[in-house]
């Protein structure tokens, strides 16, 4: 049962970082600021979804051999540190190549 758990609340962990990856990258029409808004927050519930599949793959069980390990150090938690700064680049970039050089020109409605 446990391993099904663990897998069930994986698979969580990268739907929610497919999530904040879709808003971070691809909401056209809003401004900058409130895509931002919304990959924060994502980001936060994705963060949160991350610690508590962490949670569930260092239960401590007889059968379970990653109880010991410390939670920064499971599969989900690495998954989340590795796909956090991916995704700040990407919205950067998006940002980037929406408004062009961060100038806060009003030029694109996009961007103002």
């Amino acid at each position: 049962m446990l391993e099904l758990a663990k897998a069930a609340t994986f698979f969580a962990c990268i739907l929610s970082l497919y999530w904040t990856a879709i808003s971070a990258f691809f909401i056209p029409g809003l401004h900058w600021q409130d895509r931002l808004f919304l990959a924060l927050a994502r980001l936060t519930l994705a963060a949160a979804i991350c610690v508590l599949s962490g949670l569930i793959f260092r239960l401590p069980t007889r059968t379970n051999p990653d109880a010991h390990l410390p939670l920064t150090s499971t599969l989900p938690m690495q998954l989340f540190f590795w796909a956090a700064p991916i995704l700040t680049l990407l919205f950067l970039a998006s940002w980037y190549l929406t408004c062009g050089a961060p100038t806060f020109t009003t030029h694109y409605p996009a961007c103002s």
